[in-house]
């Protein structure tokens, strides 16, 4: 028996849907991560994204328009989006940005598309999570790569023009993270159509979570086509496949709404028992029965790679900007609270994580612009960006305290914070993401040879053996040579490589470098001794998939300072957090990887081939930490690169905390001024700031412009530190009123 025949007896066989999936999509820079040797030439040679003059114009006119007619508050405490807000998105192709121009779409790139798709999740959740869809796995994307001429030319410009409004139904109460196990079902028959007597499909459905579903003009519909009666063939189950279904069509049920966590974005259920629908509904028509889940996950890349990332990233850039701005104008103890190293802990940990985030957006963008559809790299930047969006919601929400937590206007962090979980939630949530598909699909897709390998395990091919041999010996090779590569670089630094210019940059180039060959000796080994449970071993497998994550993002943050920073001296903090940060993720995740294998010899060979002998990781400095907490309160180029997605608007929060940002270091100088004078000879009593400042230019220690322009900031400050404040039955008090019965008081503002 050969070595191939055995191994066919021992390893579990591959579903249909588990090889669409792994077959599905590109592979891109990860692979080079994987193999032990991250290609940071071609990360270099990347061609810059920028936005077109198309873009740019966009920007500047609909998404700004946009903008000024959305008050987020508003729309939470409503039930509906304002019509005309719907209205303006389809006038002006907001559904449209994926759509080529011959059928009327905008045909933007993944960068600009996930440049408008943050700028607005910034400003708002609900608005944010509408436009994304129709331009995310959905009617319009599945129509431009399967369906028929016919197909695109009537429906692709009435989905540009926002004449239709899409929706895509594929989980149902039974399948959620297991789609391929959808119950809904088609049955194979003939019926009437249009006066006609036609063949096609019977189909009954129950999905939920179907965003834009009660307000959808058009449904598409995944389900499974079973054929009892043998009209198309000999076989009985046919694969799932995807249709699309107007909603006037008879039996088609739309309307019904759930409500994710508050936020008023259209999201709900669609059913429908004994439909019948033409084979012409079929997405591509008849010939395409069946493949619908390989339709489906190749077209994952946009949902994956761009819309969800894009909310991360927004969600940081907001509180990044919101909290430094606070934490630089809101005083404790006679110092503005960011001062304060528990206080920085948290603040340098938003700033180095928001640096990061916009690295990957940026990056992974900037690949799928390239024509490649990388899904390693998808489901890296859906997982990741997410849950650092998230951390970074957290620490803002922890140092904003008390002004975080209460709701209204001026508060800008309870919209992002209500909204994250949705993002962490759909288009495969993070748990299945992380645990089942990084390195599931990175150990299958990035591995020179193991996917021949296991398509040659199970061929029925009378070659098969001969050809797996010549595979195998390759694999082996390949497996020594990581072996070789990772005790060269674990235990002689010298053989540690950079090709960086900046010295700054080298030694986390050499870092990158070493770690990355550590993991292919650790992938191969797991690979050898677990075989096919180590899919099972999820522990395990999403470790790994850890170390190719975060030296993903260590990559993105090298590219992103060398190539996208204006000031790189101010940005120096930034950049050496992220990475930092970044790094010692990765050695963590190596070493509890390499704690927990339950093969004791393995673990020992492990421990020996990447010179993994204690469980300390190099962490981050607590002067890294006040230098960089002190760096992001500063008014400068890296924290506008670092929030340029947050477009303030007249009167709104973050309109209110830059202003008084933007006041308090203005005048720094003469508060600097009023302290020393004070601590020199107090004003007693000390009523209120208005009163000491009046007291001290009545005394000549200040004039009277810089008079005016203190009372000026402190104006600011009040307006930024307030919080917003209900009567006794919740009708919003204007903020006038209530600075107006502070002035009045007797107490400190």
């Amino acid at each position: 028996m050969s070595i191939r025949t055995s191994l066919k007896k021992v390893l579990p066989p591959i579903s249909v849907t588990e090889q669409e999936a792994l077959d599905a999509g590109d592979v891109w820079i990860e692979s080079s991560i994987y193999q032990g040797k991250p290609d940071m030439q071609a990360l270099r040679d990347i061609p810059q994204a920028k936005l077109s003059a198309d873009e740019q114009a966009f920007m500047d006119g609909p998404v700004a328009e946009l903008l000024n007619m959305i008050d987020d508050f508003e729309l939470g405490n409503g039930k509906h989006i304002p019509q005309e807000v719907l209205d303006f998105l389809g006038k002006n192709r907001f559904f449209s940005m994926i759509i080529p121009k011959k059928f009327g779409g905008l045909e933007f790139s993944p960068y600009a598309n996930s440049t408008i798709v943050a700028t607005i999740a910034a400003k708002s959740g609900a608005i944010a999570v509408t436009v994304m869809v129709p331009n995310s796995l959905g009617p319009g994307e599945l129509l431009m790569h399967y369906g028929t001429n016919e197909q695109q030319d009537y429906w692709l410009p009435r989905l540009a023009d926002g004449r239709d409004i899409p929706c895509f139904a594929l989980t149902s109460p039974e399948a959620g993270s297991d789609a391929g196990a959808i119950p809904d079902a088609a049955i194979v028959t003939k019926g009437e159509y249009n006066g006609e007597e036609v063949l096609g499909l019977r189909v009954s459905w129950d999905k939920r979570y179907i965003t834009l579903a009660p307000i959808a003009t058009v449904l598409g519909l995944a389900f499974k086509v079973f054929d009892p009666d043998q009209l198309l063939g000999d076989k009985l189950e046919l694969g799932i496949t995807c249709a699309l279904l107007p909603k006037s069509h008879p039996g088609v049920e739309l309307g019904n709404r759930h409500d994710p966590m508050g936020v008023r974005f259209y999201n709900g259920t669609t059913r429908g028992q004994d439909v019948f629908i033409p084979m012409d509904f079929i997405i591509g028509g008849q010939k395409n029965i069946g493949r619908g889940w390989q339709m489906l996950v190749s077209c994952l890349g946009a949902g994956r790679g761009i819309s969800l990332p894009a909310m991360g990233v927004a969600t940081a850039q907001s509180a990044f900007k919101g909290t430094v701005e606070y934490s630089f104008v809101r005083e404790q103890f006679g110092l503005p609270i960011g001062r304060f190293e528990g206080i920085q802990e948290k603040m340098a940990d938003i700033a180095g994580k928001t640096f990061l985030l916009e690295a990957m957006r940026v990056l992974t963008t900037e690949g799928l612009g390239l024509g490649v559809k990388p899904s390693v790299v998808t489901a890296i930047a859906k997982y990741h960006m997410t849950e650092l969006g998230r951390d970074v919601m957290n620490s803002a929400m922890d140092i904003q305290a008390g002004k975080a937590i209460q709701r209204g206007p001026q508060n800008t962090l309870a919209g992002g914070y209500a909204a994250l979980p949705i993002a962490i939630t759909v288009e495969g949530a993070n748990i299945l993401t992380r645990n089942l598909m990084i390195f599931g699909q990175g150990a299958m897709r990035c591995h020179p040879y193991l996917k021949d390998m296991v398509d040659l395990i199970h061929s029925n091919e009378s070659s098969a053996d001969a050809e797996f041999n010549k595979v195998l010996r390759k694999t082996v090779g390949f497996s020594v040579k990581n072996a070789f590569r990772s005790l060269g670089k674990g235990y002689l630094p010298f053989l540690r490589e950079s090709e960086s210019a900046l010295p700054e940059v080298r030694k986390y180039e050499k870092r990158v470098n070493s770690i990355s060959a550590k993991l292919a000796p650790l992938a191969d080994l797991s690979l050898a001794v677990l075989g096919g449970d180590l899919k099972k071993a999820e522990l395990l497998s999403a470790r790994l998939g850890d170390v190719m994550s975060y030296l993903y993002g260590a990559m993105a943050a090298i590219r992103f300072y060398e190539q996208r920073i204006e000031d790189r001296k101010l940005a120096l903090p930034y950049f050496e957090y992220a990475m930092q940060w970044s790094l010692q993720q990765a050695d963590q995740a190596i070493v509890n990887f390499i704690n927990n294998f339950p093969n004791t010899a393995t673990r020992g060979l492990m421990r020996l081939l990447t010179n993994t002998y204690t469980n300390s990781v190099a962490g981050i400095s607590d002067d890294l930490v006040r230098e960089l907490s002190i760096a992001s309160m500063q008014d400068n180029s890296v924290k506008d690169q670092l929030t340029h997605l947050v477009r303030v608007t007249p009167g709104d929060g973050n309109d209110i905390n830059e202003q008084a940002f933007k006041a308090k270091h203005a005048v720094a100088h003469l508060l600097g001024k009023v302290q020393k004078a004070l601590r020199k000879e107090p004003v007693v009593p000390f009523i209120s700031f208005e009163h000491a400042l009046n007291k001290l230019q009545e005394k000549g220690v200040v004039t009277a412009d810089e008079a005016t322009k203190l009372h000026d900031y402190n104006e600011k400050r009040k307006l930024a530190v307030r919080v917003d404040e209900y009567t006794f039955d919740m009708e919003l008090v204007p903020a006038s009123q209530t600075l107006k019965a502070i002035d009045g008081g007797q107490n400190a503002a």
